[in-house]
């Protein structure tokens, strides 16, 4: 506050008052008053000198001596001067703080560590579909309970493997069944406690399968796949390879309910024969893959339904069935060719597998292995026709190294040629010398004679074919 008697003759200015920036009602009162206070001291008498005003001691200034024993006496603080600590008390939490001189020493907290459970739950599905079941299982989903929600999420459930887990049965199977019954994936490859009443209530709970698999389960009978192919219309993969009690009854159903059927899996299932094979290529029509291995009932006439049935076949097998040339030129008819496996067909000679590769422009891959009636003639011709050809399987085929030349004198510019060779050296591979003066460049070539295996894998390098171990 500034004396209004400042400037007057022969008055001297009162002392300004220190006020206390503060926003507080309370502070703003008490300066009032102090104001009032001051400027009635300023008003004096006119033409009466005013006595000049003894300086105030500083609040916290120590007297040389002592009261009493030395000891410094504490002074009361100035009229106009506010205790800090006081101050702020009275002013309370409404009161504006000083401003520091240094607002750089102020102690700042540090910053939150990043917490990976503020990431959106959709994020984190995602990170999750990466884990195995057996990660999200057995750790993801003990990490806490917003974690093991997340695993829960039925997602997760739809496509299940648990192959290989003695741990499943059928009690195991309702109780997934019952909480997703959205699956429709399963795999239940080598879980020999499972049996035909865990399948089939499987199969009652989960409408929606698309593919299933159980290999080598010797325990399951006609009633499980019976209860897959009535409960599951939508069925387009089964794999049921190497069960012993599979008959024709389970074919007939499968055939006759799932006109959806892409893919076909019954190696070694060694009751099934024509009649049931029939009927699924008479009933499902849109059959991209089969796979037969050892059955010993199944003979040309299958072989014959699917090729007259199933257009759209892509990868036959028919590994050390019952057919003969006579069926399997009947694969002629199947334009999509693309996979054909032919290992150990005894009755299979050299034109029907030169008619075959004729025919079929889309075949790029072979599998000869086991039939010692397939000549170097035949193999000419494959290196010359088969185009598309990648992969070329000849292991126990009637050959000589004279194949070697063959298979490697392509055109320089024929990029797209046989890939993959796998066969085996019936005599002294005089030609290795020739060979290796060529540019043919492949992936995998692996050379056998007897147990001795002449094995190398290579990439495409423009340098010298191979050199014999």
């Amino acid at each position: 506050m500034v004396c209004k008697r400042k400037g007057a003759a022969g008055l001297p200015a009162c002392p300004p008052c220190k006020q206390p920036r503060c926003n507080n009602a309370a502070a703003a009162a008490d300066t009032e008053t102090e104001s009032e206070s001051e400027a009635a001291a300023c008003q004096c008498p006119a033409g009466e000198p005013q006595p000049q005003p003894q300086p105030q001691p500083q609040p916290r200034a120590l007297p040389a001596d002592g009261a009493a024993g030395g000891q410094p006496a504490p002074q009361p603080p100035a009229e106009g001067e506010r205790d800090p600590e006081k101050e702020k008390e009275r002013s309370g939490p409404a009161g504006c703080p000083e401003p520091q001189e240094h607002p750089a020493d102020g102690s700042r907290e540090p910053p939150a560590a990043p917490d990976i459970n503020q990431l959106p739950p959709s994020i984190l599905l995602k990170i999750f579909s990466n884990l195995s079941l057996n990660e999200r299982c057995l750790s993801a989903s003990l990490v806490c309970k917003y974690w093991r929600d997340l695993c829960l999420d039925f997602q997760f459930w739809k496509q299940l493997d648990l192959s290989s887990r003695q741990q499943v049965t059928d009690e195991l199977l309702e109780k997934i069944a019952s909480r997703s019954q959205n699956i429709t994936e399963i795999n239940i490859s080598d879980c020999r406690n499972v049996s035909d009443t865990g399948v089939c209530i499987l199969a009652c709970k989960c409408p929606g399968l698309l593919r299933y698999t159980a290999y080598r389960c010797k325990q399951l009978s006609d009633t499980s796949i019976i209860a897959v192919a009535s409960q599951c219309p939508l069925l387009q993969k089964v794999h049921v390879g190497n069960q012993d009690r599979l008959t024709d009854e389970g074919l007939k159903q499968l055939g006759s309910k799932c006109r959806e059927l892409k893919d076909i899996h019954f190696g070694q299932c060694y009751k099934i024969s024509d009649e049931g094979m029939i009927i699924i290529a008479k009933g499902c029509l849109k059959l991209q893959r089969i796979y037969m291995q050892e059955n010993k009932l199944v003979t040309d006439q299958s072989v014959k339904a699917f090729a007259e049935h199933c257009p759209e076949l892509q990868y036959v097998g028919f590994m050390g069935c019952s057919v003969t040339s006579k069926g399997v030129i009947h694969l002629t008819n199947l334009r999509n060719l693309s996979s054909l496996d032919l290992r150990h067909i005894t009755e299979l000679d050299n034109e029907t597998v030169m008619e075959i590769v004729k025919r079929c422009k889309n075949l790029n891959s072979l599998n000869l292995c086991l039939n010692w009636i397939i000549n170097d003639r035949c193999v000419e011709v494959i290196a010359k026709e088969g185009r598309n050809l990648k992969e070329l399987y000849l292991v126990s085929c009637k050959i000589t190294d004279y194949v070697l030349l063959v298979l490697f004198a392509v055109p320089a510019d024929l990029d797209t040629h046989i890939r993959s060779i796998v066969m085996e050296i019936m005599e002294s591979a005089s030609s290795w010398s020739k060979i290796s003066q060529t540019d043919f460049t492949f992936h995998w070539l692996q050379l056998m004679r007897g147990n001795q295996d002449f094995s190398q894998r290579r990439k495409t390098y423009p340098d010298k074919l191979m050199q014999r171990n």
